[in-house]
Parts: structure tokens; sequence; C-alpha cells
């Protein structure tokens, strides 16, 4: 076992130094400064390997750190609660979101590339090798919650033995979790892969998110008795669960259906055949398409309509779900008037709570993959396509169709968001109605515009529509940390609303720019 162990940690290093090798040489400037051996370096790979078990110890306190802190206590602080209404809210969030990591963060369904390299290249007994990485990580899970289960659970007023329970109680939900997939593979050779969730349990996720915040905000929560008995049940089932773990017999032919089925493990070649066969797919080739129009326009006109399903399919999903979770907030707070005042002052001040939730909506990074794959990625070779007027033109005509793609969920969040402030209450301020909406209209063109921005200076892609650009996913990167980072933000509505306002005629203005002077020099099809 400690063989294995050993070996899982050597690849893991391996791949992880490779990659970061390669992202830097991606960058411009700092590419030149990292020579064609590098990969060859033995001193830079112990010097990774140093830096991978310094992570390997930070991770596993560092990010419970972070999770406590975010998740548990700058909520539960923003509730206010008093009494035993803390300690039952905190515990209430841990069942939810502990529920969400048992699918959501397996490890042991994860379809990474240690487990296709040792399980499936160089032979590594599967049982033994899932066992010895699965329990690992457990380990480390144990020893995070516990640090900072107690740490956090007796800031919420918890008892010493209830904060016990909590590390127990998450590891319990893992095992469990991790026993019934197993169990149903053995009963439908099927497995769901940690990296492709499905509708439901996205849907299921979502409810379980709005359950858990959402609930304490209105002063509703799962009693603290009732909290406790759930996770000793939970923890007495993920201890029978070990049994089914420890027994299973097909975990390399389990494996082989998880790994091949990411994709990102097969022959490149074999890639792109299927990714291709997926668009088709999703493509009309409906002969009575035609327009009009002229140029460009008539160019754009026909990808539109050709591309309607995978542009506006999932627009229309994220469109209905917000309406159907809006109306439901709606009839709760008109069923408990003596709620309304706090849900009242919680839609006057979360506003750049909303910036992340527009991030997530956006469907522009779909977009922008849909341009190349299906368009740029032929006419990218003509010398004409890559004029500095032409380029703008058809920047243009795209940010103008990628924005009314995201108008759609956009305006129905914006529209429910004002809905519900007139519903608890209502403002003195009528103009505060017309910001919300507009401000969360104004986050979705924002978006719109970065996305296709980004795609035109930066386009990242190779000619076998590989993501090749460092500085794109940096970008992309930064860009999930300051939305991230808006909902810590509080700000009155009428101010963040109008900043935003500004922001985004400014941004768009400045994008403009950009692209006329920078994109002809940047968008064309990486080597």
């Amino acid at each position: 076992m400690s063989k294995i162990l050993r070996l899982s940690f050597s690849l893991k290093n391996t791949y992880r130094v490779n990659s970061i090798i390669y992202s830097l040489k991606q960058i411009p400037l700092i590419k030149k400064l990292i020579p064609g051996k590098a990969y060859q370096s033995r001193g830079l790979k112990i010097f990774a390997n140093v830096l991978f078990w310094i992570w390997e110890v930070l991770s596993a306190f560092l990010g419970k750190l972070l999770y406590f802190l975010f998740m548990f206590a700058l909520p539960l602080g923003w509730y206010k609660l008093q009494g035993d209404a803390e300690p039952s809210a905190f515990l209430h969030l841990l069942i939810m979101l502990s529920a969400i990591g048992a699918f959501a963060n397996t490890y042991m369904f994860n379809p990474t590339k240690d487990k296709y390299y040792a399980m499936i290249l160089l032979g590594i007994d599967a049982k033994g090798y899932t066992l010895v990485n699965y329990f690992y990580e457990i380990v480390r899970l144990l020893l995070g919650f516990s640090v900072f289960g107690i740490i956090f659970g007796r800031s919420a007023g918890l008892n010493m033995w209830e904060c016990i329970l909590i590390p127990l109680f998450v590891a319990g939900v893992k095992l469990i979790y991790a026993a019934a997939e197993l169990r149903l593979y053995e009963m439908n050779k099927k497995v769901t892969s940690e990296n492709s969730l499905g509708v439901v349990r996205w849907a299921l996720m979502g409810v379980l998110l709005l359950v858990g915040y959402g609930l304490p905000a209105l002063g509703l929560m799962l009693p603290r008795t009732v909290s406790v008995g759930v996770m000793c049940v939970v923890i007495f089932a993920g201890i029978l669960s070990l049994g089914k773990i420890f027994t299973f017999s097909g975990y390399h032919a389990m494996y082989k259906e998880i790994l091949f089925g990411a994709m990102v493990f097969l022959d490149p070649n074999v890639q792109k055949d299927i990714q291709r066969k997926h668009d088709q797919k999703n493509i009309s080739v409906d002969a009575d398409i035609f327009s009009n129009k002229k140029g460009f326009e008539y160019l754009n006109e026909l990808f539109v309509k050709r591309h309607r399903k995978i542009l506006w399919k999932s627009a229309k999903r994220i469109a209905l779900v917000a309406a159907i979770i809006f109306a439901g907030l709606v009839v709760l707070v008109m069923a408990m008037p003596e709620e309304k005042a706090e849900v009242n002052e919680l839609v006057m001040t979360f506003l750049p709570y909303f910036v992340f939730i527009m991030y997530v909506m956006n469907r522009g990074t779909g977009f922008t993959r849909a341009l190349f794959v299906n368009c740029d990625h032929s006419l990218l070779t003509y010398s004409f396509y890559k004029q500095p007027k032409m380029i703008l033109k058809l920047f243009r005509i795209r940010l103008w169709e990628i924005i009314k793609v995201n108008l759609l969920p956009a305006g129905v969040v914006g529209g429910g968001l004002a809905l519900l402030l007139f519903a608890s209450g209502g403002t003195d301020n009528p103009f505060n109605y017309v910001i919300i909406i507009v401000s969360v209209v104004c986050m979705s063109i924002f978006f719109s515009v970065h996305y296709l921005t980004l795609y035109y200076m930066l386009q990242p892609y190779n000619a076998g529509t590989e993501m090749k650009s460092g500085t794109y996913q940096l970008i992309m990167m930064a860009t999930y940390v300051v939305c991230y980072a808006m909902i810590y933000l509080r700000l009155p509505t009428f101010v963040f609303g109008l900043c935003t306002i500004v922001f985004c005629i400014l941004y768009s203005v400045a994008a403009c720019l950009l692209v006329y002077k920078v994109a002809p020099k940047t968008f064309r099809i990486r080597s």
C-alpha cells in the first residue's frame, strides 16, 4: 500500500509540474525566460516536489479554513442570529453543504489524470490504487474538519462533542454516497463522473443552496437536536458503507468508463471526432434557412439560425429556472408577512451578490467556442477576415447577438428581483426598481462584452480547437475571483447599481477601441 501511495504522489507531481511549465510557456514575456529543456530539469522537479508537499499540507487546512470562513462564519454574521438559533443555523448549513459535497466533491469519481496514468497506462491494481488514494483524501478531510470544525463550531455556540461529530459526519456523507454509487454500478453498470453531474444533480445543488442559505435568512432552519440526530445516523451509516467500498471488485471496469467518458484522456483525433458529432447534433441543417442580408450580417444571421440550439437552449432553461425560483420566493414572502422587513433589507443591500450570479449564468464562453469551432476556424485563414475595420464590424454584430442571448435570463432575474422588492414592502424611492432591473441587465452586458473581447484579443484555440492560451486562462480565473469576492460586498442598491451601469458603458467603449487596435495582431489561430 505504501508503494502505491508513493507512486501516486510521483505521478501527480510529474503531471502537475509539466502542466505548470506548459502554462507558463504560453504567457508572453514569461515564456522567453523558460528554456526548452525545462521539462528535463532535475532541480526544477525537486523544487516542484517540495512545493507539492507544502501544498498537500496547506490544502488540507487552508481550504477548510476558507470553507468555514466564507460558507459559515460570514453568512451567519449577516443573519445576526441570537441564542440557540446560531448553532442551529450552523448545523443546518453543515448538513446542506455536506450533501452537496457528497456528489460534487467525491474524490473517488473524479476523472483525474493520475488515475488514467496509473490504472490504464501503467496497469496498477485499480482497487489498491483507489482505496489508498480515497482514504488518503478522507484522512486529510478528517484532519482539516477536526481543526476548523472545533474552532468555528465553538464560536457558533456548539458544544465540544457536537464539534467532534462534524468531521465524522462529513466523512460519513461521502462514504455513503460512494457506496451507493458502487451499488448502482453493480446493478446497471453505469456510474456518474464528478465532472458530468447532469441536470438533476445541478438542480439538486441549487435547491440545497437555497434551502441552506435562504431559510436561515428567514429565521427558519432544522432544529439543533434534529441536526445532531441526522449527523449520528449518517456517521453510523458511513461506517456500514465501508463494507461495500472494501469489497467492491469492479474498480478497473468502473474507472475505464469514468476516464474514457471524460474524453480528455482519449487520443486527440478521437476527442475531436466525438466533439464534432456532439456539435453536429445541435446544428440545424435545414435547407430552408436563409438570409436576405449581405456581407458579415449575412454570415452572422446564418450562423445564429443554424446554431440556435447551442445559443438559446441553455439561456431559455436558465430563464425558466430563475422565474420559478423568484416566483417561489415571492409566494414565500407573501405567506410570511413577518419576514418582509428582513427580505426587503436583503434585497436593498445584496445587489453586489448578483454579479457572481450573472457571471455563472452568462453563456459567453459557449458562444465564443461555437464561433471558433464552426466559423472562425476556417475563415481566419483569409487575410481580409483580419483587417481592423472588418474585425470591428463583425465584433459589433456578434456582440449584439450574444447580448440578446444573455438578456433573456438577465431580464428574468432583474424583473424577479424588482418584484421581490415590491412584494416585501417596496421602497420610498421608486427609481430603485429601475436601477435594479437596468443594473442586472448591465451586468449581463458586461460579461457578454468581456468574453467576446477576450476571445478577439487573445484567441485561445489552436487548429485542433484546443485551449492553448495561458494568459486567457489566467484572466478567466481572475474574473472568477473578482466576481466571487462581490458576494461579500454590501452597498446600497442605488449606489452599486448606478456604479454598475456607468462601469458597463465605459468598459464597452474601451473594449471596442481595444479590439480595433489589438485584435488585428492577435485574432489568429494559435500554433
